[in-house]
């Protein structure tokens, strides 16, 4: 199957008609292919030749520095961890003690509202309580 499909693409080359530049006229310019701008920029040429030179040392394109592969595989071995970590706690914890969790959770969620209400309070409404306080202790004093 290959070797046809090869064959055919020579028939077909050969049928091609091909420019003879040396028959044209010679007062013609003769054409000529134009440089690619990507290749002939300088950074381009200073990255082909450090690709080639990890090349020849046996460097991988997806090598890293030795610094930055040792700091991820530290990253990564430490969220598995954490992760082992958690999934113990939740395992190692009984029915009751969920329960108890529960309920001490929801016993705490009753006893913050108050105190955030208490905090709302206009800021003369605190002033005044202060004063009245003061005003009640120097009475006291003077009782004394």
């Amino acid at each position: 199957m290959y070797s046809e499909i090869q064959r055919e693409r020579a028939d077909i080359g050969g049928l091609m008609a091909r420019p003879e530049y040396r028959e044209w006229n010679p007062e013609l310019i003769k054409p000529k292919k134009l440089p690619n701008p990507v290749k002939a920029s300088r950074s381009h040429q200073e990255l082909h030749r450090e690709l080639l030179m990890n090349h020849r040392r046996g460097l991988g394109i997806d090598s890293k520095p030795e610094l930055q592969r040792v700091l991820e595989h530290r990253r990564r071995n430490q969220l598995i961890k954490k992760k082992k970590e958690e999934m113990e706690a939740k395992r190692l914890q009984c029915p009751f003690e969920q329960e108890l969790l529960r309920r001490q959770q929801r016993l705490n969620q009753l006893e913050k509202p108050p105190e955030k209400e208490e905090d709302h309070a206009p800021e003369f409404i605190k002033v005044r309580e202060n004063l009245r306080r003061i005003a009640t202790l120097t009475s006291e004093e003077r009782a004394l």
